[in-house]
């Protein structure tokens, strides 16, 4: 997908400017309360009419105000899932789900729709009220529907907000199996760095009204490490794993981890702190760490009292965080070899 914008939109005392070229399939927009995502989401999907500019997807011109064009939204084919799922409360789910099918052309149907439900394990609630429905089952129908109107892109205001975190973990796989699957292209509205982090590739910073910079998300997570007291998460995606005695072994970087948690999906995503990794000179003669990883350090970052090490274990990478005397003690620098030691209970399953 490539996105073109340069708009303007006045609101109040509020301006918002956008100019930004984007391309590629898993895009988020980043930002706090009030600095204009939400804006964005309605100017592309052409709930608001900007003041003046431009915006084009793909070949196709949505808006610009020198040509006169503002295509309506029914005719933009941009799917839009908000915070609240906003389904028809009088309406069953299956009803709620082919709203928008039955309104788009056969020859533009490109979705099928049994798989649709499947992927989505909505196969059950077909005829169920959706009043009758839970926060994440609500959430999914609402996928579903926008998925079912076969859009160029899908915009998601917050869709995960106010869920908790059970909920979250069981709805960002579907989400992920639909996406890839269909090739449907995704501009992830949130404020959460977590979020970003599982849902996108690269971010589109919204800052005080104005929207253009853009930058890897995991460039993203580690511009945060100018703060301090601002922690580290390194995200590890894992795939099924094999029974260890009574741990579990996942295969990663060309190494295996234990850890003491089951996946259960195809593809698992574990989260690390950087604070829980003991580095080593050599091979230690005996601990209580399962995981006793080879690695080479190839970044150093020092922010304050604290070093945040990148580490290639393999082909996997690491980030570590110790204290200024552990780096003299250690003798690091780039290109030092080390053993780094991870317990198997320091991993927390996120899907």
């Amino acid at each position: 997908m490539r996105l073109d914008i340069d708009v303007r939109k006045k609101q109040g005392d509020f301006v918002f400017h956008a100019r930004f070229c984007l391309n590629g399939d898993r895009i988020g927009l980043f930002g706090p309360s009030g600095s204009g995502k939400s804006t964005l989401m309605h100017l592309i999907a052409g709930l608001r009419r900007p003041d003046h500019g431009h915006i084009r997807l793909d070949e196709t011109v949505l808006f610009d105000s020198s040509m006169q064009i503002n295509l309506p939204p029914e005719k933009r084919r941009v799917g839009v899932v908000f915070q609240h799922s906003h389904l028809f409360p009088h309406m069953s789910v299956r009803r709620n789900l082919f709203y928008g099918w039955k309104r788009t052309p056969e020859q533009e149907r490109l979705v099928n729709a049994d798989a649709i439900i499947e992927i989505l394990n909505l196969g059950h609630l077909l005829d169920r009220g959706v009043n009758m429905l839970s926060g994440g089952e609500r959430q999914r129908v609402a996928l579903g529907r926008s998925v079912l109107t076969c859009p160029r892109l899908i915009l998601m205001d917050e869709p995960l907000t106010g869920l908790d975190e059970e909920l979250k973990s069981h709805i960002i796989p579907y989400l992920g199996r639909v996406f890839c699957q269909f090739g449907i292209p995704l501009l992830f509205i949130s404020h959460s760095l977590l979020e970003m982090r599982l849902m996108t590739e690269q971010v589109l910073l919204v800052e005080n009204g104005l929207a253009e910079r853009i930058m890897a998300t995991e460039e993203l997570a580690q511009s945060s490490w100018g703060t301090p007291r601002q922690g580290y998460a390194n995200l590890l995606r894992l795939g099924k794993p094999t029974a260890h005695g009574d741990l579990w072994a996942y295969n990663w970087g060309g190494q295996r981890l234990i850890l003491t948690e089951q996946g259960e999906n195809e593809e698992n995503v574990f989260e690390l702190d950087a604070r829980e990794i003991l580095l080593f000179k050599r091979h230690p003669e005996a601990t209580s760490a399962r995981n006793l990883l080879p690695c080479t350090v190839r970044k150093i970052f020092t922010v304050g009292n604290r070093v945040r090490l990148e580490l290639a274990c393999g082909t996997a990478r690491l980030i570590a965080q110790i204290v200024p005397d552990s780096v003299r003690e250690l003798d690091i620098v780039e290109g030092r070899e080390l053993v780094a030691a991870i317990k198997a209970s320091a991993f927390r399953r996120l899907i």
